[in-house]
């Protein structure tokens, strides 16, 4: 089926809040199999609400509306809906009811403004009228309308456990079957991973996006077919194929995030990890412990922004320092195998780098960055230049030593049980 949603509430045009409910449901009810015509946002003006309600209902086979549904003056989706759908409002006693117990309890005045609630266009049928989340949904001209709050948590309540079912019992054989995976990608841009997927002989009915989501670039292999069954074998050819051309710069799908995948495989390999930091100012470490279960894996990091605590923390020479500068190879080299030794882990890294504005300079300008990982055996370093603002620079930082830590422990593991490991 074809929809379109319409977004409504003047905190959404005036950018004062971000509207998140829109994205949500889009993406919801195309995983669902129904396609997306257009996605309006409007005011908290009655004559624009009714104008696109009155536009949508010639074009798509449903519609849903979020926000103003409300006891406050500014809630106003009600009354455009009457006025535009000739409609008038009238009680639903069910809920009158509801609200009328509840103003007795608190001892309220019988007129109180959230007797508005219950009043909705005639033919409204109130999704539950015992609850407190408003909600209803309403057929005009042989099309379901339904009509969520705006407040986000209470909007997908009701979409996804009220919404999709009664979408998908309306017209039961029309809703494409949708098969979608997102790979997440970094280390290459947007453009090689396209010139990549390019050299593909994918057919037809695959279809490939690119997104870049910074710092990553999230690849979308689906095809949409009235069969899943048919579409899966498919499917699932193409994926290994993406997996085959991108190799071991996708470090994960769908949901997963890069901090996940490395405490995933540090759990597996039974390693613990340290780490230390300069320019990136510990966002390595919140980022490894924003993960549950982390305590498993890493034992905690130090953030050495001055070099005499390189020095007093890290055990590193303060004569290496003044000789290389503490933006270089060797220091970062030096960070990770101090870390690692103070803290008795199997893994230490170590960031330093020029995050800006200021810093720079003609040999190491803004956005120079070395990274050391040193794992006992050996530590291996990287030098990387990046570019953008302080907050670009250090996201990148982090990223990057994350994701170094993903391809070592990545190849360890393919050492020790062969190839069957090498896959994303």
């Amino acid at each position: 089926m074809i929809g379109e949603i319409i977004a409504i509430g003047d905190e959404l045009t005036s950018g004062r809040i971000l509207n998140t409910t829109s994205g949500y449901a889009a993406r919801k009810l195309f995983e669902a199999g129904h396609t997306i015509h257009a996605m309006n946002t409007i005011g908290d003006a009655p004559a624009q609400i009714g104008e696109a309600l009155q536009q949508a209902i010639t074009r798509v086979d449903f519609i849903i509306v979020t926000g103003g549904l409300g006891s406050t003056d500014d809630d106003l989706t009600n009354e455009a809906v009457s006025r535009a759908l000739n409609r008038p409002t009238m009680p639903n006693l069910d809920i009158l009811a509801q609200i009328r117990t509840h103003l007795h309890r608190r001892s309220a005045a019988p007129d109180d403004p959230l007797e508005k609630l219950a009043w909705l266009p005639s033919g409204a049928e109130a999704f539950d009228p015992s609850a407190s989340i408003a909600g209803y949904q309403l057929v005009h001209n042989d099309t379901p309308i339904f009509f969520l709050p705006g407040v986000p948590e209470e909007m997908i309540d009701l979409l996804n456990r009220i919404v999709l079912p009664k979408l998908a019992a309306w017209q039961a054989e029309s809703g494409l079957r949708t098969c979608q995976r997102i790979y997440k990608v970094f280390g290459i841009g947007e453009s090689e991973v396209n010139r990549r997927i390019n050299t593909l002989s994918l057919p037809p009915s695959i279809r490939i996006g690119y997104y870049p989501v910074f710092p990553d670039v999230h690849l979308s292999v689906l095809i949409r077919a009235s069969e899943q069954d048919a579409s899966r074998p498919l499917f699932e050819t193409a994926c290994r194929q993406v997996e085959a051309t991108l190799g071991s710069a996708v470090y994960g799908r769908d949901n997963d995030e890069l901090e996940g995948v490395v405490g995933a495989l540090l759990k597996a390999s039974g390693r613990w990890l340290a780490t230390a930091e300069s320019c990136s100012g510990g966002l390595l470490a919140h980022r490894i412990t924003r993960v549950p279960g982390s305590s498993s894996y890493f034992v905690g990091g130090a953030v050495t922004y001055a070099n005499r605590l390189k020095a007093d923390l890290l055990d590193i020479d303060p004569k290496l320092i003044e000789r290389c500068s503490a933006v270089s190879s060797e220091v970062a080299a030096a960070m990770a195998v101090g870390i690692r030794e103070r803290c008795r882990t199997d893994i230490g890294i170590g960031i330093t780098g020029i995050a800006g504005p200021d810093g720079g300079s003609d040999a190491k300008p803004v956005g120079t960055v070395f990274i050391g990982v040193a794992d006992g055996s050996d530590c291996r370093v990287t030098d990387h230049h990046f570019s953008g603002d302080r907050h670009r620079i250090q996201t990148l930082a982090a990223h990057t030593g994350l994701n170094l830590l993903r391809l070592l422990l990545r190849r360890e593991a393919h050492r020790e049980t062969g190839p069957a490991a090498d896959h994303p």
